[in-house]
């Protein structure tokens, strides 16, 4: 399976403004989580920053267990305000069932 995850410029110029900042994106960086449903701990995936390919992050299910997970994508975008950094994350969560074949 392929995790994906779009950029939505619009969005973050709206974000942007709305917090009262004007700089412009540097980069953007989107690590993957998952954990077991109705479980604490999130176990990272991976990460991607490759924007043209939305974020793309292979998940290997075939060692898990069949049963209902979670998934998160932490989408990290980092501003040139002036002459600092700044960073603006935005999580995106979704239930999944794996059902490896037996």
């Amino acid at each position: 399976m392929v995790l994906r995850e779009s950029f939505d410029e619009e969005l973050l110029k709206q974000e942007l403004t709305e917090f009262g900042f004007s700089g412009s994106p540097l980069r953007a960086t989107n690590p993957w989580y998952f954990r077991k449903k109705n479980t604490e701990t999130w176990i990272k995936i991976g990460e991607s920053s490759d924007r043209e390919n939305w974020f793309s992050v292979p998940w290997d299910t075939t060692s898990l267990e069949n049963g209902a997970y979670q998934l998160l994508g932490l989408m990290h975008v980092f501003i040139k305000e002036g002459n600092s950094e700044l960073v603006l994350c935005r999580q995106n969560m979704v239930d999944v069932k794996v059902e490896n074949p037996v």
